[in-house]
């Protein structure tokens, strides 16, 4: 089971200590369980277990949990959208929709080794649908169909291997059709164990354990600072790794609080330098997309879908290879909402439709990039997240907000839609120049929880900006890694959940790797 508490005996006695229990913690914890059972595991969890916890592993409630009590309260800095007004969002990661990777979207270092190309291509893996992490291509009737078959649109299956180019389809949703609750990574490599089906003694979960501080000693990293549920700090000194997968956000802001990172930025906070690593919060990436509502004149049936919002639409915008070797791949795409999903365009004075059909026109490859620092040495204050959307030089993230509302107009005008569809509430029919759909959409636009980058993997020896190598080791240091979506160099095309968890599985092989582990007969979790 997990814990809330250690005593001083264990504070030294564990090999491994992997901080944060998302996607890519949960399944290094597991593996590393698994193929090293003579080494002893920490997995260090700030909130609590989510273990018969229906509040967190019902999707359907997943809206619910924006602003609760598992909601860390994260906010962008104002971002000033020329011409809108400025935009602050909250940060929470709780969708589990999954696409596998472009082939184009590898992360490769200069020396070509490939980190991750497609997680059914790992050394020796075994990978396949099965249990315990369920993915179900969701159903949500004839709608999509019957668009399809009246505009000539592909059918696309968007889990499918490779770059689709583009169509409609439904996502892969990670859930069990049969009681609606996530398969997350929690619930496939770590509940597991604590159900008792897979035995791992040398594996230790200790949530509600809040970690401040990464421990250098001479250019090694020898453990972490953390404080207990009941205030206790103590001091976790690893025996041989410590591996980071806080996320994008948590894991940099970790290591800056830790004197590590760009050295000018720590020291204006009066935070002693213990590497300087300028790249550390630097790329801050998301997938930012905006909303086109309109009012149906009926209600829609209950229960089409798994999230309410499981439709994709995915278009390809720009000229052959324009990303220079993305080829004809989907560049815009837009989730479709069957329930009124108003909190963008109701802070912008729009009414609250009732009965509501909404598209998502999303920016896949965004080519803005922000930044993430600290504000205070405080580790309690919050970092300051500035994404920077829209400022690319070449106007391409807020041109392809434009395209999609176009899209997205032409398929209201086709039916089934067009006999539902009541009136447009927002942008509105008014709004129709480039230069209007740019300013709306821009002033709705809203983060869709997929921080990324602020750690980035490359050639650290002809980069100054990579902090990781290709084997996920941190510049200038020994005895850590990184392992999450912060090492992206660049944003995925699609949803980032697969590939982190992909991070994750090949962390572990390397760890094991070098500790003697030579690959065996693992069991799928894909």
């Amino acid at each position: 089971m997990t814990t809330t508490a250690l005593s001083p005996s264990d504070v030294g006695s564990f090999d491994y200590v992997i901080v944060g229990g998302g996607t890519a913690g949960c399944v290094i914890a597991s593996r590393l369980a698994e193929y090293l059972p003579g080494k002893k595991t920490l997995l260090v969890e700030a909130g609590p277990s989510d273990y018969l916890n229906d509040q967190v592993l019902n999707l359907k409630e997943w809206l619910s949990l924006l602003g609760g009590e598992y909601d860390y309260g994260y906010r962008t800095t104002e971002q000033k959208m020329e011409r809108g007004d400025p935009d602050d969002q909250p940060e929470l990661q709780v969708k589990l929709t999954w696409i596998r990777e472009f082939p184009h979207n590898a992360f490769q270092s200069q020396d070509r080794s490939s980190m991750i190309v497609d997680v059914g291509k790992r050394p020796g893996a075994k990978v396949g649908p099965s249990k315990p992490l369920l993915v179900f291509l969701t159903n949500c009737g004839t709608r999509f169909s019957r668009f399809m078959t009246d505009t000539g649109t592909n059918s696309v299956r968007i889990g499918s291997k490779g770059g689709f180019k583009d169509g409609v389809g439904f996502f892969n949703v990670s859930y069990n059709p049969d009681d609606g609750r996530r398969s997350s990574a929690s619930v496939a490599y770590i509940h597991p164990i604590l159900r008792g089906d897979e035995r791992r003694p040398n594996l230790t979960i200790l949530t509600n354990a809040w970690v401040s501080k990464v421990n250098v000693t001479d250019s090694i990293v020898t453990g972490v600072d953390l404080k207990l549920q009941n205030g206790t700090p103590l001091t976790i000194a690893q025996k041989i790794e410590t591996v980071l997968c806080a996320g994008a956000i948590d894991t940099p802001r970790l290591l800056l609080l830790s004197g590590i990172g760009p050295k000018q930025h720590l020291s204006s906070l009066d935070i002693p330098v213990v590497a300087d690593i300028p790249g550390i919060g630097q790329n801050l990436l998301d997938h930012p997309e905006t909303i086109i509502l309109w009012e149906l004149n009926r209600p829609v049936p209950p229960n089409q879908t798994t999230m309410d919002s499981d439709g994709g639409l995915f278009l390809r915008r720009s000229p052959p290879n324009f990303a220079g070797s993305d080829g004809l791949a989907a560049d815009l795409m837009m989730h479709c909402y069957q329930i009124p999903f108003c909190e963008n365009t109701a802070r912008l004075g729009y009414d609250r439709p009732e009965n509501a059909f909404c598209m998502t026109p999303n920016i896949p490859r965004p080519r803005s990039r922000g930044t993430l620092s600290l504000v205070s040495r405080d580790p309690a204050v919050h970092p300051a997240l500035d994404f920077q959307y829209f400022t690319d030089a070449e106007g391409y993230d807020a041109a392809t907000l434009v395209a999609g509302f176009k899209a997205a107009r032409e398929v209201a005008k086709t039916e089934p839609f067009k006999s539902w569809i009541k009136r447009e509430v927002a942008p509105g029919p008014e709004i129709t120049s480039d230069e209007a759909l740019s300013e709306y959409g821009r002033r709705a636009a809203h983060t869709v929880y997929h921080p990324a980058g602020t750690t980035k993997m490359g050639d650290v020896e002809g980069d100054r900006m990579a902090v990781v190598d290709s084997r996920l080791r941190v510049r200038g240091l020994r005895g850590v890694r990184i392992a999450d979506a912060g090492v992206f160099p660049e944003m995925t095309t699609v949803n980032p959940m697969l590939t982190v968890l992909a991070v994750g599985e090949r962390a572990a092989e390397m760890i094991a790797e070098e500790a003697g582990w030579r690959g065996g007969d693992e069991k799928a979790r894909l």
